[in-house]
Parts: C-alpha cells; sequence; structure tokens
C-alpha cells in the first residue's frame, strides 16, 4: 500500500507503529530513508561473516521483516535461530504474515527490547530503532546486547544521524528532502511528518554512537554504508 497517512490536513499526533503505519511501512520507508535496500543487502552480507554455528540472530525492532528476511535467506551457518522483536502488535503480526514460509528458524515477539534478554548470540541488528529509544537508555541497551554477544559476534546499528558541523547538517537536510520530494511526497506530507515524528525520533552524531560501542566493550566499530544522513555501524566483540 502507498503511504498516504500525512495527505490531508488533519490534528497532529506523535508518530507511532499502529496499524495504519504498518499497513504502508514498507512504502514509507523506502521513500523516506536514503540507501534503505543497501541497508538491508549489507545485513546480509554480514550474516556470512560474523553468523555462527549454534547461535541466535536478533532482530530488534522488527518492523514487518526485512531484516529479519535477509538474515534468513543470507544464512549459511548451522544450527541458527533468529528472534525477530517489536513492541507493536501491529508490526508483529505484519511481520509474522511476511515470514511465512519464506524462513522456517524464525521465532517472532511481541515485547520491549529494552526488557528482552540477549543471549548467546553471534548477531545482532537494530535497523532503524535505536533512534526511538529514549537517549538516556541507549547505552544500557547497547551493554546488554555486547554482554549477549558471543566473542567475534556482530551488531549493525542503522540510524538516522546528525552532523555537529551546521553547514553539513543542512546540506545533508536539504538533500534528503529533496530525496523525499522525488520520490513524490509533499510539501504538506513532508512537513506534517517532521512535525509528527521531531518528539519520538531522537538522532545521535557518528561520534556519539562510537563513544557507546567503546563504552560497552566492542573491540573495533565502523561506520560500514551511509547514504546522506543515514548509516549503518558495524561493531564487533
Amino acid at each position: 500500500m502507498r503511504d498516504q497517512i500525512f495527505s490531508q490536513k488533519s490534528d497532529l499526533v506523535d508518530f507511532t507503529f499502529d496499524a495504519k503505519v504498518a499497513d504502508v511501512f514498507d512504502d514509507m520507508v523506502r521513500r523516506s530513508v536514503p540507501g534503505y535496500q543497501s541497508m538491508i543487502e549489507m545485513i546480509g552480507l554480514c550474516v556470512k561473516t560474523y553468523g555462527q554455528d549454534d547461535t541466535n540472530y536478533y532482530d530488534l525492532g522488527a518492523s514487518t521483516g526485512a531484516t529479519a528476511t535477509a538474515l534468513g535467506i543470507n544464512n549459511t551457518h548451522k544450527n541458527t535461530h533468529i528472534i525477530a522483536v517489536d513492541n507493536s502488535s501491529s508490526m508483529v503480526e505484519k511481520c509474522t504474515k511476511t515470514l511465512k514460509g519464506k524462513i522456517d528458524n524464525v521465532e517472532v515477539i511481541c515485547a520491549d527490547i529494552e526488557m528482552l534478554k540477549i543471549e548467546n548470540a553471534s548477531l545482532v541488528v537494530l535497523n532503524l530503532t535505536l533512534q526511538f529509544i529514549s537517549p538516556e537508555n541507549r547505552q544500557a541497551l547497547i551493554d546488554k546486547i555486547y554482554q549477549g554477544l558471543n566473542k567475534g559476534g556482530a551488531l549493525i546499528v542503522s540510524e538516522k544521524i546528525h552532523f555537529d558541523d551546521q553547514q553539513k547538517q543542512q546540506k545533508m537536510t536539504e538533500l534528503h528532502l529533496d530525496f523525499k520530494r522525488a520520490n513524490g511526497y509533499s510539501e504538506l506530507e513532508i512537513a506534517a511528518k517532521r512535525q509528527s515524528i521531531e518528539n519520538v525520533l531522537i538522532t545521535d552524531s557518528q561520534s556519539t554512537h562510537f563513544k557507546r560501542f567503546d563504552q560497552a566493550g566492542f573491540t573495533s566499530h565502523v561506520c560500514h554504508f551511509q547514504c546522506l544522513n543515514f548509516a549503518s555501524f558495524l561493531a564487533v566483540k
């Protein structure tokens, strides 16, 4: 379904991942996030390098199942278990439908990822998820993931980021708006979406992400993909 949630004037409320959003999410993210498909493809490549036999793969903030699908179809390891988690029942329902018949080693859970136990993991993915967690709780989540990862395991974090350099920030913002316009969003839709999400999606800079990885104890981290103001980070235990 095509995303037309913000196409009509209405009283704005904070953005939520409800049934209305779940129905159009795939179209929304494709038309709103530069390089989204490449992010998913890179996750698939990382499975082959960092996945391990007899371990769990976690997709935290699974939405409609694109990341879990990439984890499953690119997996080359034995006896692995994919755990796809989202706190939206509408997203969980959509994710379950997406994965049915495609991936047989997956479990879809409706849960708060901040309360979820991470264990025996070789790969954990936060794909456009951490930005919706309260900033004061983000380090604790990264620490928990680190503790649940096996040695040599990896965490992938994909996020919208901001830049400390104001000129660069302004330029990336302008290009991102042009990306949305090129994908058919009107000025009304762009403005309404921005107002709805500004108190919900809180961005970090790349340096902030790297400091979190260092504090958690990761031995290495790198920005392995970036398109405009969206980036994917790979941290290895």
